[in-house]
């Protein structure tokens, strides 16, 4: 049975590092998969030109989502790097009006404990958006790890990212990378954590400790069998 799938992204790119390879999965099994970015990813950053810095981004993820086979994608107008100065409800309702079009029935978004504080709050505006109410079309929400923003968080144990669901990617790796070199201006060079070359070495740690050549890891915020 093909499933419909949310990703609520902080930024365009979020969504490939994130879960970019599990997408291409779901693609490729006739899943239906449609993204929400909250910012730009761009307006909080110096630039001479931040309207061209937006249509690049945009053009961008529009590249990224036709490799992975995404069927929609669309962005608010929210503040980047900004979204703890938006009341919580300004962030939830547009959640919630995707939720009520699209009717996923598996939901990624960010892990809780990032550095990053537009993924923390789009943890809690999913998290919100998604009260279980009886009738409800989600029945898993799936946090993701961010390169360099999972991993650069502190070390306060209650916020650490322990992942307890794992999906062998070993298929579909190269696809993801293919993705995130759409968003040329994003990468870096190895060691910087948005390498291709790291991401291949987190998909390679994450697959060997659950003996698989490849895997994105998530921790399963809610799931219902």
């Amino acid at each position: 049975m093909t499933k419909r799938i949310l990703v609520v992204a902080a930024h365009p790119d979020d969504e490939v590092l994130g879960c970019g390879a599990t997408l291409a999965k779901h693609s490729m099994d006739g899943d239906e998969v449609h993204i929400l970015f909250l910012t730009d990813g761009v307006s909080a950053r110096e630039s001479t030109n931040i309207k061209n810095d937006r249509d690049v981004r945009r053009r961008h993820a529009k590249n990224a989502a036709s490799i992975l086979g995404i069927k929609s994608i669309d962005g608010l107008a929210l503040p980047d790097n900004g979204l703890d100065k938006v009341a919580l409800l300004d962030i939830i309702r547009p959640i919630e009006s995707k939720i009520i079009k699209c009717k996923p029935d598996i939901i990624y978004t960010h892990h809780f404990g990032d550095l990053n504080v537009d993924h923390c709050q789009a943890y809690y505006a999913v998290l919100t958006a998604c009260r279980p109410v009886p009738g409800f079309s989600v029945s898993e929400i799936l946090a993701f790890e961010t390169l360099s923003s999972t991993e650069w968080a502190g070390i306060e144990q209650n916020k650490a990212f322990i992942p307890n669901k794992f999906i062998n990617i070993s298929a579909t790796l190269d696809t993801k990378c293919e993705a995130m070199e759409a968003y040329k201006h994003e990468l870096h060079a190895f060691p910087h954590p948005r390498s291709l070359k790291a991401i291949r070495a987190l998909a390679s740690l994450r697959g060997t400790s659950v003996g698989l050549k490849a895997a994105e890891a998530f921790t399963v915020i809610r799931q219902i069998l």
